[in-house]
């Protein structure tokens, strides 16, 4: 995982998709060992972690969905205290930005936002787990979490 570590360390800011926060809070057994990797590259400071409040809806959806509000309110509140985290309300600038990724790359309305959002915000790195988001490595560099397992 030091070749991963190494990798992340070239950005100053990592745009995060809502998936990284996803498999952690889950504790997904595949994913766990690298999102740990990520997020303890933010939470030491080695880089500046970005995340659109679209990613309080996507984490936040499933607990909802299971009238578990409780555990919907501390996954907010995690990401609210999560040290070298900003999460960055959809504005006017990164709607725009938005629209332009899904007009030159064909992208999913969120997934747009959620790297627009970065994008607006300086990241020059992006780490998700859909391969499709390849196709917008010229605008920055995409890390796939199953490329690194």
């Amino acid at each position: 995982m030091e070749p991963l570590r190494r990798e992340l360390a070239k950005h100053a800011v990592l745009a995060l998709d809502s998936a990284i926060f996803i498999y952690h809070f889950e504790a997904n057994p595949t994913y766990l060992p690298i999102t740990k990797i990520v997020l303890s590259a933010i939470a030491d400071g080695k880089c500046q972690g970005i995340i659109s409040t679209v990613t309080i809806m996507e984490v936040t959806v499933w607990p909802w969905k299971q009238n578990r509000g409780d555990v919907a309110r501390q996954y907010e509140l995690l990401l609210a205290n999560f040290p070298n985290l900003i999460t960055v309300d959809v504005s006017r600038n990164v709607a725009r930005k938005a629209a332009q990724l899904r007009a030159l790359y064909n992208v999913r309305p969120a997934d747009a936002l959620l790297v627009a959002t970065g994008l607006v915000s300086g990241a020059t790195g992006w780490v998700s787990n859909d391969a499709q988001l390849r196709r917008l490595s010229p605008e920055l560099e995409v890390f796939v979490l199953d490329d690194w397992l």
